[in-house]
């Protein structure tokens, strides 16, 4: 399974307009948006554009997504959110959580983030590949290249579960991959100047990551 992931579109046309370059050059079987899909004025065009990407498109939302941005991906037959839901593609289960709150030093899923990951675990093994906007504390979460700031309780989660990737993104500036025990981390953000990541998923060996 081919897997091209992405984060912080923030709804920009130039960024949509690689990204659909981008799933055909490279022959990505799914797109993963993993938050900030949109900005906080007219959502609808954006998801109306991921509709057409010539790919399935999973996604979650981030701290720029309205709430309303869930309601509108339902309206479409080739986005679907993964928030607290489970969609199996190529053999390859995925699922994912909402939502992103940046509080000092740190970031929540929500202000009741233990009792939505708890009902997203439910769907996690350790073949999952598991979305969610920020990254988890101490792992590609560095702002201004020192001070973390991601989510502790994706982190718990992670350490409880270990699923085989995490994908994220919210801080634009510590993009790349590393590992929470077996966990591989990618972190995607399109926010300064990349273009997402690559991943070749196979159920018997690591994940291989390319940054696009």
């Amino acid at each position: 399974m081919r897997i091209y992931a992405v984060a912080d579109i923030h709804g920009r046309p130039d960024r949509l307009a690689f990204i659909r370059r981008n799933i055909l050059a490279l022959k990505a079987r799914v797109l993963v948006v993993a938050g900030d899909i949109t900005g906080y004025i007219r959502p609808l065009p954006v998801i109306a554009q991921l509709n057409t990407m010539p790919v399935p498109v999973l996604a979650v939302r981030g701290n720029s997504d309205l709430s309303r941005v869930e309601a509108l991906m339902a309206q479409y037959k080739n986005v679907s959110s993964l928030h607290l839901t489970e969609v199996t593609l190529g053999g390859v289960s995925f699922t994912g959580s909402s939502g992103t709150i940046p509080v000092p030093f740190r970031s929540r899923i929500c202000f009741r983030e233990k009792r939505v990951l708890d009902k997203m675990s439910l769907r996690v093994n350790p073949s999952s590949v598991v979305i969610a906007h920020p990254p988890p504390w101490g792992k590609l979460d560095r702002v201004m290249g020192k001070l973390h700031a991601g989510s502790r309780g994706l982190r718990q989660m992670i350490l409880e579960k270990q699923p085989k990737v995490v994908i994220c993104g919210h801080i634009h500036e510590d993009t790349g991959t590393g590992f929470i025990n077996k966990t591989l981390v990618v972190n995607c953000s399109i926010g300064k100047s990349g273009q997402g990541v690559l991943i070749d998923y196979e159920n018997d060996s690591l994940p291989d990551v390319n940054f696009v």
